[in-house]
């Protein structure tokens, strides 16, 4: 697979933060902050009687897939938190649809993939040239942007094999932004804050340095592999290994490097392989494609960070995610951080991987609650940020033990730039909201 030039292994902070950047890009690049910065994943979501307000009258998709609508959810959920970055309210299996594989929602089941991709053929039938088809996830994030920041940010000058080729985008859809969208609000029950402040309760920004940072995201190639081989959710990934198996890895087993000029979707299988083992090289390069496609139209919009889910990669042991994984990941990391922004890699029960995931060159590494935050940092020898990593089911504990956990995760922090608070996996649909609030308040009343 061609490879795009690998930016510095660090991004220059104080240009990629600016002088006064907000504290959550500061910590993204180990520069020191007044105090830890704050968000959640799945911040927006069941928990919050706002959302399930719409939810009561547009589906998943339908909330993803219409830019007004999903930066309304993305900034109440932002500022009713009072949290320090806001995550675009989106689905990581959106790229799959201008792939060419079809998915829906099946209540208490998850996604559900149409067609699978089982074979070399099907892999390579999937589309890499209708990433445009996406740009409304581009469009949500520019309205968040100009809730948050004000005014767009300039047109980026992208790689040319990054470049938004034929989308008709343009990063300042001025003051029309909610005009054309085909989203009507009426009779939903849910008023839009849309360039207004939000009340009623929120825990609002403290001054200028309280800026909120803009996180867009995709899936990781594995995660997002393993939805297009299982068909869905997977307890064993049996489908996903045997394909991942059939190819021929991208490093020996037990070397600690990364050997990515053996990844080659192109080779031709040898006599002794099955005729299905370029399927795996051919399905990495193919996503690596469209998600730095996508990365690069969410930056265009107005991300400052891209966090990238690898969900399911604590299902690999560490040689086999250095074999098959480690390169198309680092690939398409490497290509988001030549777009200038850092990059999150958030991967869960990844404790065995933590080493391998810091050679992705991703500038901040997830942690979930497995491990204690101050020993998973040591594994990865303070190289990078780390974010995480409160138990989320820790948010129904009494408030004195939440209180203790929330201070057992800072203390383990040791108020090291680079530390970023969050959980170490989504907030669940049953959250008490006052809980998560309580956590942002303890957040801002402790000092490094």
């Amino acid at each position: 697979m061609a490879q795009t030039a690998a930016p510095p292994a660090v991004l220059q902070p104080e240009t990629a933060a600016g002088s006064s950047g907000s504290r959550f890009l500061r910590a993204c690049l180990r520069l020191p902050v007044d105090r830890t910065p704050v968000w959640f994943l799945r911040q927006a979501g069941r928990y919050m009687p706002e959302y399930r307000a719409v939810r009561r009258h547009h589906t998943l998709l339908d909330i993803c897939r219409t830019p007004a609508l999903a930066a309304e959810v993305t900034i109440t959920a932002a500022e009713r938190l009072g949290v320090d970055a806001a995550i675009i309210f989106a689905d990581l299996l959106l790229p799959l649809t201008p792939m060419g594989l079809d998915f829906q929602f099946v209540v208490d089941e998850g996604p559900r993939i149409l067609a699978p991709i089982r074979t070399a053929a099907q892999a390579r039938a999937l589309r890499t040239d209708r990433t445009e088809e996406l740009m409304y996830v581009a469009r949500a994030i520019e309205i968040v942007a100009r809730h948050f920041v004000g005014t767009p940010k300039p047109a980026l000058s992208l790689p040319k094999d990054l470049a938004l080729k034929g989308t008709g985008f343009s990063p300042s859809v001025g003051k029309g932004a909610l005009k054309g969208t085909g989203f009507d609000l009426k009779g939903t029950g849910f008023s839009p804050s849309v360039g207004t402040a939000f009340s009623n309760g929120a825990l609002a920004p403290e001054g200028n340095q309280d800026q909120l940072g803009i996180i867009g995201f995709c899936g990781a190639p594995f995660t997002l592999a393993s939805y297009m081989i299982e068909g869905g959710s997977s307890r064993n990934y049996i489908e996903t290994k045997r394909l991942m198996y059939a190819s021929q890895p991208a490093t020996e087993p037990g070397a600690p490097g990364l050997a990515s000029e053996t990844w080659d979707s192109s080779r031709k299988p040898t006599g002794s392989e099955s005729p299905d083992s370029s399927a795996w090289p051919i399905l990495m390069e193919k996503l690596v494609t469209v998600l730095a496609d996508y990365a690069a139209q969410q930056v265009a919009a107005g991300a400052e960070v891209i966090q990238v889910f690898d969900s399911w990669a604590g299902a690999l042991s560490p040689t086999d995610y250095r074999a098959y994984v480690l390169a198309p990941t680092t690939d398409l990391i490497r290509r988001i951080r030549a777009l200038g922004v850092p990059v999150i890699y958030f991967g869960v029960d990844t404790a065995s991987l933590l080493p391998a995931m810091r050679d992705t060159t991703a500038d901040v590494i997830g942690l979930d609650w497995r491990t204690p935050l101050d020993q998973a940092w040591r594994t990865l020898g303070h190289s990078v940020a780390v974010q995480g990593n409160l138990d989320p089911i820790a948010l129904f504990a009494p408030p004195e033990v939440l209180h203790a956990r929330v201070a057992e995760v800072l203390a383990a922090a040791a108020g090291r730039p680079g530390h970023i608070f969050n959980l170490g996996h989504g907030i669940v649909p049953t959250t008490p909201v006052e809980a998560v609030l309580a956590v942002v308040r303890q957040i801002k009343s402790t000092t490094p």
